[in-house]
């Protein structure tokens, strides 16, 4: 396993993040197993583990505490708040009266006292961000978090967040938490190099877009059961139609195809190059990786060694084109201003 400098703090992290939204209701529901699936990322060097407040409604949260117990001093620990949390209105946001309580839930549920890396899940179109900045920087300084982050932050939020930081003199988000794959590459245009000017981390999600980039999903077969695609999974619930219903599905066999051939011309599985992809960017510190099986982490963990050389990564340019996305690629950023009453007079 191979280390790196997370932003400019001096903490040192694995190249490797484990996710664990997979872990719970969501994905595998056996404690004892994802138990035993964590313990297994961090005897094998992973000392960076990821999960959310909202991820199976605390219960991801509960699993890595009682994963951690004798072991947290030896694990970076990052968790988010933001999304709802009950059917009351105000257990959401990034308001001050929400993260003061969101961040108590969650020191309880994962077992500990401070959390290593505190992030907003997604950016509060309806709250003042220096609210936001000011109540996480009171977090900070009571000792209950070390540092933060953000998640999902288009480019002028990040841009913001570092100058509403240096205004209030508080501290400032660390590190980013964007989605990132072969599929979806839109962030390379602005987020991506914003993160490199202001030094922050970034660790991105989904580097294998949902599984498309293992090659699980494939012309006229079903979607694998159990599967986020198959009937009753997490994308199919979404969505509300099949995986055949949705139109993006030829362009992306298309695309799964092509990736297919440059893996296997360069002896490689795609998982591994779709994980080595994510990884070659310069401004990518630790790519998350959410395992559900024990198997799935194996499989994984074998891409933390592989570079891939510039052909290769020419080649997959030109099957998506840098800064661009798949068809089909939702970033879940919820944008007001896109709505009619705010475009239109």
């Amino acid at each position: 396993m191979r280390y790196r400098k997370l932003g400019r703090t001096g903490v040192e992290v694995s190249v490797q993040c484990l996710g664990a939204m997979m872990f719970g209701a969501i994905g595998n529901r056996d404690h004892d197993e994802s138990e035993r699936i964590i313990h297994r990322a961090l005897d094998a060097g992973i000392n960076f583990v990821d999960t959310a407040d909202v991820y199976s409604r605390g219960e991801s949260e509960q699993i890595v505490g009682k994963a951690l117990r004798g072991r947290r001093d030896d694990v970076v620990l990052a968790t988010k708040c933001f999304n709802p949390m009950g059917d009351d209105r105000n257990q959401r946001g990034g308001s001050r009266r929400w993260i003061t309580r969101a961040i108590e839930d969650s020191l309880r549920r994962l077992g500990t006292d401070y959390i290593d890396l505190y992030q907003v899940h997604r950016h509060d179109w309806d709250t003042d961000l220096e609210e936001t900045l000011g109540a996480l920087t009171d977090l900070v300084r009571a000792g209950k978090v070390r540092y933060l982050g953000s998640s999902t932050f288009p480019a002028d939020w990040i841009v913001e967040a570092q100058w509403a930081a240096h205004r209030r003199r508080s501290e400032r988000f660390v590190c980013e938490q964007p989605q990132y794959s072969i599929f979806a590459r839109s962030v390379e245009k602005a987020v991506l190099p914003a993160t490199l000017r202001h030094g922050m981390g970034v660790i991105p999600w989904s580097p294998l877009a949902g599984g498309w980039l293992t090659g699980k999903y494939r012309r006229g077969a079903d979607a694998p059961a159990g599967s986020r695609y198959a009937e009753g999974g997490a994308m199919a619930r979404m969505r509300r139609h099949s995986l055949e219903d949705d139109p993006a599905t030829p362009i992306r066999y298309e695309a799964v195809e092509a990736l297919q051939k440059i893996a296997d011309d360069a002896g490689l599985s795609l998982t591994h190059l779709s994980l080595a992809f994510v990884d070659a960017h310069p401004a990518v510190t630790s790519t998350i990786i959410g395992p559900k099986t024990k198997e799935q982490l194996d499989d994984v963990l074998g891409a933390a060694e592989v570079t891939l050389d510039a052909g290769v990564l020419d080649a997959i340019d030109e099957v998506v084109r840098p800064g661009t996305d798949i068809a089909g690629t939702a970033h879940m950023t919820g944008d007001p201003s896109l709505k009619p009453g705010n475009r239109r007079r």
